[in-house]
């Protein structure tokens, strides 16, 4: 029995499959952590949401901004964009069935030691803070009223954190850093813009896992969202975004040994 994460698939079936060839998955006994980011830009958004769904217990998801995104469009919050490739599963017969089970996906998992997320933690919250406030944004999105909550947490403008932020504007503020953190500051001013490499960030901001968290952790976190990041491991951090949607790889890690998968995308 293995547990493997894997990076952001992004509609791209093909890789996903070959993938999980390679590892052998045995869906009686393994499982898959997926980092987010399920749908949108590649090919196969609804076969990959049919596959994953149908995995039912082996499989833990967290979301991501992509998959917020076809959410919003569901409700009406947002509309679909020229590069975007979720109409298959907007026009699906089963797409409120798809959808209601994405809406109930987690926003951050906890389990054996890792945190997994899709775009990062806030240097300033504790585990204990961060699993609370990821709890906020789930029970809205599961709710009845999730459609009028669904506004203030897709695309929100906030981007600094503070413990005394209203609701629902907090609601957006912590989907911010769950969904869509590059960068930030010491001060907890999060960066929704920058989407380049590292050493291409402007002097005051920093790659929000070289921050030295206010309340030391013992968890690694397990990520994905920075495609020009790259697959990255470091103390404490481990980024799965090789980038497949782009061409590049899609990535997975066995956790039980930190064994590296990789499956050209090109």
């Amino acid at each position: 029995m293995a547990t493997y994460a894997i990076g952001d698939i992004q509609g791209c079936l093909t890789p996903l499959q070959k993938l999980l060839d390679r590892i052998r998955f045995d869906p009686s006994s393994d499982r898959l952590w997926f980092v987010g980011d399920l749908v949108n830009r590649g090919p196969h958004s609804l076969e990959v949401l049919r596959f994953i769904k149908g995995l039912e217990s082996r499989c833990v998801v967290v979301l991501g901004n992509h998959d917020l995104h076809v959410l919003a469009i569901q409700c009406g919050v947002a509309r679909l964009r020229k590069q975007d490739t979720l109409q298959p599963v907007l026009e699906a017969p089963d797409a409120e069935e798809l959808l209601d089970w994405l809406r109930r996906q987690s926003m951050l998992h906890h389990e054996g030691g890792y945190l997994l997320v899709h775009a990062g933690i806030l240097p300033q919250w504790s585990v204990k803070q961060a699993m609370r406030l990821a709890g906020e944004v789930e029970d809205a999105l599961r709710s009845e009223h999730y459609h009028t909550l669904l506004p203030f947490i897709y695309r929100s403008e906030e981007t600094r954190w503070s413990d005394t932020l209203p609701s629902p504007a907090r609601l957006g503020a912590i989907t911010n850093v769950l969904t869509r953190m590059r960068m930030c500051s010491r001060e907890g001013l999060i960066d929704l813009s920058f989407k380049g490499p590292p050493e291409q960030a402007p002097t005051d901001l920093s790659p929000w896992f070289h921050l030295p968290p206010h309340t030391p952790r013992t968890e690694t976190v397990i990520c994905g969202h920075w495609s020009a990041l790259g697959v990255y491991m470091d103390e404490g951090v481990i980024a799965l975004d090789g980038g497949c949607v782009w061409g590049n790889e899609l990535a997975c890690l066995r956790l039980e040994d930190r064994k590296l998968y990789t499956i050209a995308c090109g």
